[in-house]
């Protein structure tokens, strides 16, 4: 049961990996700060904010948003640190409001890692204050606790810092509030919002089409999170200096989620409409990834269910064939036939019956998927969408992104979004090679281009998700045989340099990204990240590595299976297109490498299996129809922002 605590109530935390999920009206900056026993914070690296958002134990939002998740990790704790304070601040300088008076009350939630709320608090009685040490996570006698605290400050983010103990407050505000500015600069207009008496869903809802403009939610490093939900207002809420004067006590409520879409009542004996968004979530982003998947295990199920029944039919008229064969006085006759007969019939109705009800499922998933499609937003949608349109670089990382579709042998049309969350927790292997499985081109040429081509339209994919200047592409290219297919990549300007070829420069950039991994796990075990190098870049990083293992050598190998094994972790992701019978020559020291990565196809193949019934689900990649420009303008478009990026950066270090 959850509890509702209020200011100064305690209650104790039953597990140690939490979320804490904040609700607001309007765009504020999450962050946390990390105490002693006295609950002093004793230097800007004990301090999780939007320019430093992960210490250990404990990841932030990089971005002002209206509703915000933190992942913790209490046994991640340094044993030295008893207290989390989560902090809440309004940003500066970027037109919002300027004090938590002038906006609904926001709300806190400490949940599971599966949603089950623990403790919520709805934060009360603000009236001038602009930042706010919402609640905290303590340590007492070896147990974690949770406590209200609701302490607002009209001296904002310095002097919230100040107050616990941080001599460096001003300075570490001054970056927090440029960091969120920078972001917020990045972003697209917030919708206005709805007029009263509007009665309309989400055109998602209504399965026709997405929000215009969503601005997707950021997930930790490392750690598969929900997601934030885009900072719009709640539906009837006006933006501040509306005509609602949040000075009514009436104010002083959470700003519940955003509640589902509902279906319209279905006519008697007709299954219900279907209506995109009706999952459980707290944002479209959310809600939209869970009823994929849950079609997904729907699909699973009821397939399942349907072999069963067929191998249930099949089994019961061998035994009752067995019957009549082991009776010498049935075995020939009118009586044998007429029993084979019956034992037959039996089967053929079973099936039939099983048959029935799978066509039923299938038809209402099937009008669930075209009703779903049309509302997924680009970081789930195909290439041939609508929504591609209309891109532009968000502002935060969504919470997933679709690497192609699946499908089993039942119903090949009904294709299921193939989602997986950000940020990758292993790497991919653009399989380049023939398996026994797939009708795949006979040319181990034209397999080889189509690996390629689907290695871009994925790395595509992934540049179009992440912010400008959060997210950087490198390829390792060593004869440079797929020139033509990473031309869209080079010609668009988003690679972090040309592709690499030859030893020396396979050797140069697995060196630096080696290097980096180094630092960062350095920087992270010792709580310093701040201390990185300035001119080290803190962005993402994918490696596509093509046709692997020409051009390298055993220590270009020992580095790949170090990147794929600790790359992810620190935000180095492994890409490799190569075929696995012509790495076979370095033995059984590269199976490591395979098991590690995710193994996908440019054609169609049937190599994926669910751990839940088993079934071999055919993936097909994500490839971009014939003769559309699609990718072209979506890479152009990152490649735009991120040369503004590049040049605004140097105009501000030309400045200073």
């Amino acid at each position: 049961m959850t509890a509702e605590l209020v200011r100064g109530q305690n209650h104790p935390l039953p597990q140690t990996r939490l979320e804490i999920r904040i609700s607001a009206g309007n765009p504020i900056v999450a962050g946390a700060t990390l105490g002693d026993e006295r609950g002093t914070v004793h230097g800007a690296e004990w301090v999780a904010h939007p320019a430093s958002p992960q210490l250990a134990g404990i990841e932030v939002p990089k971005q002002a948003a209206a509703d915000h998740r933190l992942a913790v990790d209490l046994d991640a704790m340094p044993e030295h640190i008893h207290r989390v304070t989560v902090l809440l601040a309004l940003p500066t300088g970027v037109g919002g409001p300027t004090r938590f008076g002038a906006m609904a009350a926001p709300f806190v939630a400490v949940t599971g890692l599966d949603g089950t709320e623990i403790a919520g608090y709805t934060i009360t009685d603000l009236d001038s204050e602009s930042a706010v040490a919402a609640l905290e996570l303590y340590r007492r006698q070896g147990a974690w606790k949770v406590r209200a605290i609701g302490q607002g400050y009209a001296g904002g983010l310095a002097a919230m810092l100040h107050d616990q103990g941080l001599e460096q407050g001003t300075d570490l505000a001054a970056r927090i509030n440029e960091a969120v500015a920078r972001g917020v600069a990045r972003s697209v207009a917030q919708p206005p919002p709805r007029p009263e008496g509007d009665g309309r869903v989400r055109t998602a809802a209504a399965g026709g089409g997405t929000d215009p403009a969503p601005a997707q939610p950021q997930q930790p490093q490392g750690t598969p999170q929900p997601p934030q939900t885009p900072p719009q207002q709640p539906q009837g809420t006006p933006a501040a200096g509306g005509p609602i004067d949040y000075q009514h006590p009436s104010r002083r409520t959470a700003a519940p989620p955003t509640p589902p879409p509902t279906a319209p009542p279905a006519a008697p004996g007709q299954p219900a409409q279907p209506v995109a968004g009706d999952a459980s979530g707290w944002s479209m982003d959310e809600r939209l990834y869970n009823q994929v998947w849950g079609m997904f295990e729907d699909l699973a199920r009821t397939t399942a269910a349907y072999r069963s029944a067929v191998d249930f039919a099949e089994s019961r008229m061998e035994q009752e064939l067995d019957r009549v064969l082991s009776d010498p006085r049935t075995r020939v006759g009118p009586a044998a036939d007429s029993a084979r007969a019956e034992a037959r019939a039996k089967q053929t109705d079973l099936v039939e019956q099983a048959r029935i009800a799978l066509d039923r499922d299938l038809a209402q998933l099937i009008a669930e998927a075209e009703v779903v499609e049309s509302a997924l937003p680009y970081a789930y949608a195909r290439w041939d969408s609508p929504v591609w349109q209309a891109y532009q670089v968000p502002m935060e990382v969504p919470m997933a992104l679709r690497l192609g579709d699946l499908h089993l042998p039942e119903r090949a049309d009904l294709r299921i979004p193939m989602l997986v969350r950000l940020p990758l927790e292993r790497g991919l292997w653009i399989d380049a090679g023939r398996s026994g499985s797939f009708d795949g081109p006979a040319d181990s040429g034209e397999l080889r281009r189509l690996a390629a081509d689907a290695a871009v339209a994925i790395a595509a994919r992934m540049l179009a998700v992440y912010p400008a200047g959060e997210f950087a592409v490198r390829v390792i290219d060593p004869a440079g045989s797929a020139a033509g297919s990473f031309a869209p990549l080079v010609g668009s300007g988003v690679l972090a340099e040309p592709p690499a070829a030859g030893a020396q420069g396979v050797s140069a950039v697995l060196a630096a990204l080696t290097q980096r991994v180094d630092l960062v796990q350095m920087a992270i075990r010792s709580g310093a990240t701040d201390a990185l190098p300035p001119d080290m870049d803190t962005a993402e990083q994918l490696l596509i590595v093509h046709d692997f293992p020409h051009g390298f050598d055993d220590r270009a190998v020992t580095q790949l299976r170090y990147l794929a094994d600790e790359g992810p972790s620190v935000g180095v992701h492994l890409m490799m297109v190569a075929d696995r019978e012509d790495a076979r020559a370095y033995g059984p020291v590269l199976d490591p490498l395979w098991r590690s990565l995710l193994r996908l196809t440019p054609v169609a193949d049937d190599h994926l299996a669910d751990p839940w019934v088993g079934h071999a689900w055919t993936y097909q990649p994500p490839t971009v129809p014939p003769g559309s420009r699609v990718l072209d303008q979506v890479v152009g478009e990152v490649g735009r922002a991120a040369q503004a990026l590049r040049a605004a950066r140097a105009r501000q270090s030309y400045g200073s």
